[in-house]
């Protein structure tokens, strides 16, 4: 596996290794001493599938307590994916990282506790696979505005696509108004 830092170091870009033939590929998706070796030393406790239409904009989430870090991945379509720094104690507080995550390029990002994460989905369908470090709790579930001025997030929003938003998306706080870290 390549690990990839992004401007936010906490943060990094995974590109597995592919073995192809003519019957297709493999590839491992998580392997804990290779994760180890780059600082990120964690344990999964739940594994996640979720599946949108092209347009939808999911995020930006956390759980403020039984924080999540996520591994993710795009096994189907195109997502833009996103990581803001929620930790108030951090250099890169409120700064974001996106990337775009595909089938086509097997790209995983890695987004530890702290971080508030969304995706955009560019394909006309996307199936998001992600293994969390805590529980889904909704109690201490969070959100905090796609479009918060002060983040500034640059969502590659498609112009022949309406934006898909859940209600908890359309009324998500502002970041100087949310619950964060310390």
């Amino acid at each position: 596996m390549k690990f990839i830092p992004t401007q936010i170091p906490d943060v990094l870009i995974v590109e597995p290794k592919v073995f192809g033939d003519p019957r297709g590929f493999f590839m491992e998706t998580y392997r804990a001493d290779l994760f180890t070796g780059q600082g990120v030393s964690v344990r999964f406790v739940q594994d996640n599938h979720s599946g949108s239409r092209g347009g939808t904009l999911r995020g930006l989430h956390y759980q403020i307590r039984q924080p999540q870090g996520k591994l993710l991945r795009c096994a189907s379509g195109e997502i833009f994916d996103v990581a803001v720094d929620i930790r108030r104690s951090s250099p890169t507080f409120g700064q974001w990282v996106g990337v775009h995550l595909s089938a086509e390029n097997r790209r995983m990002l890695w987004v530890p506790e702290g971080f508030a994460h969304g995706f955009y989905v560019l394909s006309d369908w996307a199936e998001l696979l992600y293994k969390a470090t805590d529980y889904y709790a909704p109690e201490w579930e969070r959100t905090i505005g796609w479009d918060d001025p002060q983040i500034g997030i640059e969502w590659p929003l498609l112009p022949d696509r309406d934006l898909i938003l859940s209600e908890k998306d359309k009324s998500g706080s502002l970041l100087q108004h949310a619950d964060l870290f310390d």
